[in-house]
C-alpha cells in the first residue's frame, strides 16, 4: 500500500535487489574473510567519488522543499572524511593516484543527473547512503581497526567517524520523520522507490568493477600497496621524533599483517564490513 511510510515502502520495494547486491562476487568474497588493504582502498576511493558528486547535487538543492527537510550536512556529509583517508591511504598525491571504475562514474553521472533534471529523487540516494553508513559505522570503526591494523589514533577510518551525530538512533528517527514528511504525490512516491532501486544496481555495478580491479591487481600490486602505506607510516613516526625500534617494528607488524590471522576474526569483519560498504540503508530501513 502506498499509504505506508516512504521509509518502510523503500525497504519493501528494495529488498529483492539488496539481495542481489549481497550476492556479488565482490560480497561474496568479504563473506569469506578474503578483506585486504588493496580492497579497502578502492572501496574508499569509490566511495569518494560517489560522494563528492551526492554532495555536490545535496547542495545545489538544499533550499529546494523536494530535499531541504532532510538536509544535514554537519551530521552526514562524507567527503571531506573521505579525502582524509585517501590522504592517509595513498599519500599528498592521492587525487592523481585513486582509480576511478567505469561503473563508478556511471554511478556518479546518474547523481548529476537526478540532482539537476529530478531533484525530487535525490532523496532515494542520500537515504540509502547516508543511513546505510550510520547505521554500522562505530561498530564497524572498531572491527576494521583491529583486523587491518590500523592505527589506534583512527587515521584510514574518519569515513566511519560521524562526529555531528552523538546518537545514531535518534538521528535517524528524526531522519526516517523527516524523509516521510516530504510531500510527494503518488506517481512521485513510486519514481523515488524505483530511484532506490537504480541506487541498488549501480552499487551492485560497482562491486562488479572493484572485483575486476582486485583480480587484475593480485600479481604482486597489493604488495606494493602494503609497502608504501608501511614506509609513509615510519616516515611519519620518524617526523614526531619517535624511536625508530619497537615502534616502527610495530609498524612494520601492523602493515604486513593486512589479511586477519583468525577465522572468527575474518568473519566477523566480513559480515560487518559488507553492511558497511553497501551502505544500502538495510538497517536503517
Amino acid at each position: 500500500s502506498m499509504s505506508k511510510d516512504l521509509s518502510e515502502l523503500m525497504k519493501e520495494a528494495t529488498k529483492e535487489v539488496h539481495e542481489q547486491a549481497e550476492n556479488t562476487p565482490f560480497m561474496r568474497n568479504f563473506q569469506k574473510g578474503q578483506v585486504s588493504l588493496h580492497e579497502f582502498k578502492l572501496v574508499t576511493a569509490s566511495l569518494y567519488f560517489i560522494y563528492s558528486a551526492l554532495e555536490e547535487e545535496i547542495e545545489r538543492n538544499k533550499d529546494n522543499p523536494v530535499y531541504a527537510p532532510v538536509y544535514f550536512p554537519a551530521e552526514l556529509h562524507r567527503k571531506a572524511a573521505l579525502e582524509e583517508d585517501l590522504k592517509y591511504f595513498y599519500g599528498s598525491n592521492w587525487r592523481k593516484e585513486i582509480p576511478c571504475p567505469e561503473a563508478t562514474q556511471k554511478y556518479v553521472e546518474r547523481l548529476h543527473y537526478v540532482g539537476k533534471n529530478h531533484p525530487e529523487l535525490l532523496v532515494a540516494h542520500a537515504y540509502t547512503r547516508y543511513l546505510g553508513d550510520l547505521s554500522g559505522g562505530q561498530v564497524l570503526k572498531k572491527i576494521a581497526q583491529k583486523a587491518l591494523q590500523l592505527p589506534s589514533t583512527g587515521e584510514g577510518l574518519a569515513f566511519f567517524t560521524f562526529d555531528g551525530v552523538s546518537n545514531a538512533t535518534k538521528f535517524k528517527q528524526l531522519y526516517r520523520s523527516r524523509m516521510n514528511a516530504l510531500e510527494m504525490d503518488l506517481a512521485t512516491k513510486k519514481r523515488v522507490l524505483e530511484e532506490a532501486k537504480k541506487a541498488f544496481l549501480l552499487n551492485i555495478q560497482v562491486f562488479e568493477a572493484l572485483q575486476e580491479l582486485v583480480s587484475k591487481g593480485q600479481n604482486g600490486h597489493p604488495v606494493q600497496l602494503k609497502a608504501e602505506l608501511r614506509t609513509r607510516n615510519i616516515n611519519k613516526s620518524h617526523e614526531h621524533g619517535q624511536a625508530p625500534g619497537k615502534e616502527s617494528e610495530r609498524t612494520n607488524r601492523r602493515q604486513t599483517d593486512i589479511v586477519p590471522t583468525t577465522p572468527l576474526v575474518r568473519w566477523i569483519l566480513a559480515l560487518g564490513f559488507l553492511a558497511m560498504t553497501v551502505a544500502l540503508g538495510l538497517f536503517a530501513m
